[in-house]
């Protein structure tokens, strides 16, 4: 459960989606195929150029990806987790989150298409924000041509970023608010890191930089550290900070809004349905 406090109220209780455990095998299956997207050149000797990286695997990692991601929402449907109105309201952040890329597009690093991943995954749950975030990516990229062997790692690193705001610990007004800044800044940069890895093996040969086949998986890390460091560290300070500023200028009526869609929702509500009724005076014999 997450609350909202609400000015003059009581901090009101609105229900997250519940994981069930059938989703979390579908979960944890699509992270462990990301993870291996992502790490398999560590442990291999990866033939390509910076350029087209992952462009053999990237197919069949999105092949997999996007029927699990189906799979995931069919599940949620058939165990009464998801219904109508749960579908509607991802289908409007899904959108939403889209068309906030379109205005930035990330030339200085920030993106205003995580800002949503953040209070979808945080009041409707950890499943819900896998799925926003990986199908926020998948439209975003289609609407800005930006539809390459990148792409399913992008949706796997968004799906994961909504996942961990569904797993953020409970908290209601400023320090909710508060919560879900820092966590988008750490998202921010996180997500920098997460995306070098999908092409850093292919990049900077010959330099002590690169990645260097057969060596050890700790030196290698090393220099992918310093690799991220010294290129891209720059790129992930704006988009950490303009996350963490867009949610605090603009997370609060966004929460507020969820939390009270959520709460009209009611998810896993159990449906009852009432007898018929008799109408007063029905039983009486008007012509006693």
């Amino acid at each position: 459960m997450s609350a909202v406090t609400l000015p003059g109220s009581v901090a009101v209780a609105s229900p997250r989606i519940r994981l069930r455990w059938r989703t979390g095998v579908l979960l944890a299956v699509a992270s462990l195929v990301g993870l291996a997207a992502f790490t398999w050149p560590l442990f291999a000797a990866p033939e390509g150029s910076e350029n087209a990286a992952h462009a053999a695997d990237a197919p069949w990692v999105f092949l997999l990806l996007v029927p699990l991601v189906v799979v995931i929402v069919l599940v949620e449907l058939a165990d009464g987790a998801l219904d109508a109105k749960a579908v509607a309201i991802l289908g409007v952040l899904v959108a939403c989150g889209a068309a906030l890329r379109v205005p930035t597009i990330g030339i200085t690093g920030f993106s205003a298409v995580f800002f949503l991943l953040l209070p979808g995954g945080r009041v409707f749950g950890r499943g819900f924000g896998f799925v926003q975030g990986a199908l926020t990516m998948f439209v975003s990229a289609l609407l800005t041509g930006g539809v390459g062997p990148w792409l399913p790692f992008q949706m796997l690193a968004a799906a994961w970023i909504g996942f961990g705001a569904g797993c953020l610990p409970r908290a209601t007004g400023r320090r909710e608010l508060a919560l879900l800044a820092a966590y988008g800044a750490f998202a921010g940069l996180a997500y920098g890191i997460v995306m070098d890895m999908w092409f850093w093996p292919y990049a900077t040969p010959g330099t002590g930089l690169a990645f260097v086949p057969g060596a050890p998986l700790t030196e290698n890390l090393g220099r992918f550290w310093a690799f991220h460091l010294a290129t891209a560290f720059g790129f992930d300070i704006p988009r950490a900070a303009g996350t963490a500023a867009l949610v605090l200028v603009a997370g609060t009526p966004v929460l507020a809004a969820l939390h009270r869609a959520a709460r009209r929702a009611a998810f896993g509500a159990p449906v009852r349905f009432g007898g018929p009724t008799t109408p007063p005076g029905a039983g009486r014999n008007i012509g006693a």
